[in-house]
């Protein structure tokens, strides 16, 4: 969507409204903590993590407007709570890695706190070089920023949408309270079982006997998957649920029919035992191997696109190398243009390195090895942000893909390394350690241009925005590893309920490049998998390889929200509704969504604290099978919270 040549923002840049003020500082801190914290929880289980933009809007508008806020105010704590999703988002997508490796026996609260907090100012650091060339260019339709500056605009007319966010907010709240195993347990979030085969004599060798049989789960009665589900829409869900069916319906019979070996653990086991190790050390191999390309066909299908932000990415470094400092002409540039002067801003990039430095030589031990990767880091966070936030500007920040740009960073690093003599354990953590602080930089990039194209539009100061984009940085970083710190020692990542399946390629692929622990057969058969499917034209691999990694009950949870979203565009389409309408009920359905996602994963940190303080909840006696008739009615209350206020807010006039 081009600008305008007489483009004028929503406020003039002549005017002066109060803007970088305390309170919105405070609101803006807070919101980014509590939806860093839940985007940690959703992200590490449903692999996943859901763009924070409009939510924050929304909570920015409802306490704001109430007490005099202006727009300007409202813009800077919705810029300042995005930060702890993007923050996170990054942080989930690595630093777990180090604790499923082994290199790390329990998260490190000090370096992983450094790490989000020397990636999250880089970030931002790195995309003030960009601003101006980014937020101008008349071919980034920026998708998001629009939507997000036009939901600002109208809520200055009092309908900020708050009630529909904190009312499932609430209402999932309650259900997690009930539904979590540590929590007061009267809901069976979901039902599995055996389907035993009849044995068969191996055509091969008759006396050896083939068995195994198919496993079955029910969806989760989970309104967070479900909201994730409904947000990202019928067709993406029903891809990732793809991937949970080749995992379930289709490798892990086959691999325990084509084990006989596998009959006398079963019986002492139990083949449901067997068939979840099946999953776990022959199926998931496979999904990082289908990920790995899919990884890399991202990345080539979006060639053009990384082409040009690397052109302006250097353009925009030779600019400011030439000394044409946008602090030279400060006297005629306007208020709507002002960045942080770049020479402090190259000063302080330069300044972050030597931290970074040492932090690698605790790494690697090796001062060699430490100037290797600090270099790497440098050149690749710049690149790679350049990347991000051109990329934020053509699809928007939920489509964004971190994870395939830092697994490119870790492979390159990790082949550097070795080059150069670092291996093993030393050169895991020092693998680990530039794709960290890369895939953190990159978040903070993508969420920091999105949010100066909102600016833009809305009349806001960039250098404000830039001011309070770092402080959130600043304090979210000290306070967000504790979440995952907390998130781990009670339901322990890696496991079913946490599986982040981002953090466990990073771990594989480093363990494997790095100390030759990779499974690289099952491996070399995922990726031949996933250029099947590339060659079948399906349209997002990485989704179907995510849902072979999570847990079926997961990808279905999810598939049954994506059904919801169809449900809904149906009854739209049917009716023939306006654009505006179509748009209301969207809008609406995404905040309750929101709100469903943001209550659930709350839920279960506060608990997950409750329980390291050694806080027990009550556990009445229920029956097992209304436990089970109390799961499947939260499908049917999730389905009307998520379609009726949607369908409401189309039939509004």
């Amino acid at each position: 969507m081009a600008e305008p040549k007489e483009f004028r923002p929503y406020v003039p840049p002549e005017e002066r409204p109060p803007e970088l003020t305390a309170r919105a500082l405070v609101i803006g801190i807070v919101m980014a903590i509590i939806l860093g914290a839940a985007n940690a929880y959703v992200g590490m289980r449903a692999g996943l993590t859901v763009a924070a933009t409009f939510p924050a809007t929304v909570v920015a508008l409802a306490l704001l407007r109430p007490i005099g806020g202006g727009i300007l105010e409202q813009n800077i704590a919705r810029t300042t709570a995005s930060v702890g999703e993007a923050l996170v988002a990054g942080a989930i997508f690595t630093i777990p890695a180090f604790v499923l490796t082994g290199v790390w026996q329990e998260f490190n609260y000090w370096e992983s706190t450094f790490i989000m907090l020397i990636g999250g100012v880089l970030g931002v650091l790195f995309i003030i070089f960009l601003r101006r060339v980014l937020v101008h260019d008349p071919e980034l339709p920026f998708p998001e920023s629009v939507a997000c500056a036009e939901l600002t605009k109208a809520g200055q007319a009092g309908q900020t949408g708050a009630g529909y966010v904190f009312g499932a907010m609430g209402l999932s709240a309650l259900i997690e309270l009930f539904k979590n195993d540590i929590g007061i347990k009267v809901i069976q979030e979901y039902l599995r079982g055996f389907i035993p085969f009849r044995r068969f004599p191996s055509p091969v060798t008759p006396d050896v006997q083939h068995g195994g049989g198919l496993v079955w789960f029910t969806p989760s009665a989970s309104p967070m998957l479900m909201g994730v589900g409904f947000i990202i829409g019928w067709r993406l869900a029903a891809l990732v649920f793809t991937g949970g069916l080749l995992a379930w319906g289709l490798l892990v019979p086959l691999l325990l029919f084509a084990g006989p070996h596998m009959e006398a653990t079963a019986q002492s086991k139990g083949w449901m035992d067997v068939a979840l190790t099946v999953w776990r050390q022959q199926v998931r191999p496979l999904a990082v191997g289908a990920m790995i390309v899919a990884a890399f066909y991202t990345l080539f299908r979006l060639r053009e696109a990384l082409g040009s932000a690397f052109r302006s990415a250097v353009q925009d470094l030779a600019r400011i190398l030439r000394v044409r400092t946008y602090a030279a002409d400060a006297a005629v540039v306007l208020r709507t243009e002002k960045d942080l002067p770049m020479g402090p801003v190259f000063l302080g990039i330069l300044l972050l390195a030597i931290p970074v430095g040492f932090l690698y030589g605790y790494f690697t031990q090796s001062v060699g090895g430490a100037v290797v990767a600090t270099v790497v880091m440098v050149v690749a966070g710049l690149l790679f942000a350049a990347v991000a936030g051109y990329l934020v500007g053509l699809i928007g920040s939920s489509n964004n893909p971190i994870s395939g740009l830092t697994l490119s960073t870790l492979i390159i690093a990790a082949f550097i390394l070795l080059a150069i003599g670092i291996t093993g354990e030393r050169g895991i953590l020092a693998v680990l350690g530039i794709a960290s602080v890369i895939c953190c930089a990159m978040g903070i990039a993508g969420d920091m241009m999105q949010d100066l194209k909102v600016g833009h539009l809305l009349g806001g100061t960039p250098w404000k925005m830039q001011v309070a984009e770092t402080g959130g940085v600043l304090i979210s970083a000290f306070v967000l590893t504790f979440p995952m710190v907390i998130l781990h020692r009670t339901y322990v990542i890696g496991s079913e309920t946490l599986p982040a399946p981002q953090a466990g390629l990073m771990a594989m692929m480093s363990q494997g490049i790095m100390a030759g622990q990779m499974a690289w057969p099952l491996v070399l058969v995922g990726a031949l998998m996933a250029v099947a499917l590339i060659l079948l034209r399906v349209p997002s691999v990485m989704l179907i390889a995510v849902g072979m990694y999570l847990p079926f009950y997961s990808t279905a949870a999810i598939f049954v929200g994506g059904v919801f979203r169809g449900l809904m565009d149906a009854w739209l389409h049917r009716r023939n509704l306006p654009a505006p309408a179509r748009e209301r009920a969207e809008n609406v359905g995404t905040l309750v969504a929101s709100g469903l996602i943001a209550g659930e994963s709350i839920t279960a940190i506060i608990l997950a604290f409750l329980f390291i303080g050694g806080a027990a909840l009550p556990k009445p006696p229920v029956p097992p099978d209304l436990m089970a008739t109390l799961g499947g009615l939260l499908f049917v209350v999730t389905a009307l919270v998520l379609i009726v206020p949607s369908v409401r807010a189309a039939q509004r006039v």
